[in-house]
This record gives structure tokens, sequence and C-alpha cells, in this order.
């Protein structure tokens, strides 16, 4: 029982910080509040697209031409598919995944081109 009252007390003093009136904010400090600066657009014709494709990257690369990838959970490519390789924005191969596949790992045949470690590997 005194267990139980303990608790409620506590809830009601934990509570009671929250209940207090609240002030309204002021609708002209936001307009002078510091923070970052907005952003311009000095170029009106320049048009930015997001790439929400995920991405891999190479982990492993082994001389008979295979490479194993490292792809976030949930975003594995399929079998078959074919991947771009990027290394510092600019392509440089071209993989085939064939699998296995392991956890957030896969292997990909190195179809063209070059593969390092920390290589990107994106939908084409």
């Amino acid at each position: 029982m005194r267990f139980v009252f303990s608790m409620a007390v506590l809830a009601l003093l934990l509570s009671s910080g929250c209940a207090g009136k609240k002030a309204k904010a002021d609708p002209t400090a936001a307009a002078y509040a510091p923070g970052p600066a907005p952003a311009t657009v000095t170029n009106s014709s320049l048009i930015l697209t997001l790439d929400l494709s995920s991405f891999g990257k190479v982990a492993f690369v082994n001389t008979a031409g295979f490479v194993v990838l490292n792809f976030p959970l949930g975003h594995m490519p399929g079998r078959d598919q074919h991947l771009s390789l990027y290394r510092r924005g600019l392509k440089v191969g071209e993989v085939k995944i064939t699998g296995p596949q392991q956890d957030d790992n896969t292997v990909a045949d190195l179809i063209t081109g070059t593969a390092e470690v920390g290589d990107e590997a994106r939908n084409r």
C-alpha cells in the first residue's frame, strides 16, 4: 500500500511540472531568431533531383573476378541484377549479382572495369 501511494505522489510531482500555463510564442521572434541562413537559388534553371535509391559498398575483391558487396539491411538487390560501380563519383565498372547472400553481404561477378574496396555499387 505504501508503494502504491509513493508511486502516485511521484507521478503527481512529475506531471505538475508540465501543467503550468504555456506562454504564447511571439510571431515576430521567429524572424529574428539566430540560425542557419535560408537557402537561396541563384540559377532558376537549376533542377535538383534527390537520388533515393540505396547503394552498397564493395567489401572484398577477389582476383578471380568476383566481389563481395555490403548493402544496408532491407535494400539487398535481386539475383541477376546489374549494378554499376562508382569510385569518387566516376563509373569504374559493372557487376552482376550472382549470390550467395548472407546477412547484408552478397556476391557479384565483375563484368567490366575494375573494383576496389570502398567503391559504391548503384543501379545503372
